[in-house]
């Protein structure tokens, strides 16, 4: 049987998520949206499929990258295209300066939401945001 969220459910907690704002890595929040630097970047969800239900307990995640580079260094010299790659499991970071080619490990079964951004090198978002997401059901 497959089970997913309901796509009303999911734009609720992308929504959500982006309201807040907020960062788990120490990063201290702009003053001010219009103070982040905007991207040339966009990123998508190759793997995961928005509805798929994974066998087990890891998920691969494939991301496409158009117009940005992923960088190793964190950095407060910020340029457009350049970033890092955060992975978050039900709002939560999981991996952070990540590659195009990410696993995460220990899913519990049940459904969840992938969210993917490109970040500045200095891990805060750009603005606007540069994010993707899908919902997915471990089983």
């Amino acid at each position: 049987m497959r089970r997913s969220i309901p796509f009303a459910l999911a734009a609720v907690m992308v929504v959500s998520m982006l309201a807040c704002g907020g960062s788990d890595d120490g990063a201290q929040p702009s003053s001010s949206p219009t103070e982040r630097l905007s991207s040339t970047a966009k990123v998508s969800i190759i793997e995961p499929t928005e509805g798929t239900v994974v066998q087990g307990t890891s998920v691969r995640v494939r991301i496409k990258l158009d117009g940005g580079k992923i960088v190793s260094q964190v950095s407060s010299n910020l340029k457009p295209d350049e970033g890092h790659i955060h992975l978050l499991l039900d709002g939560r970071v999981v991996q952070l300066l990540g590659s195009l080619d990410e696993r995460i490990d220990n899913v519990v079964p049940g459904a969840h939401l992938l969210q993917v951004e490109f970040v500045a090198a200095d891990h805060g978002p750009f603005s606007p945001r540069v994010i993707s997401a899908v919902s997915f059901e471990a089983a």
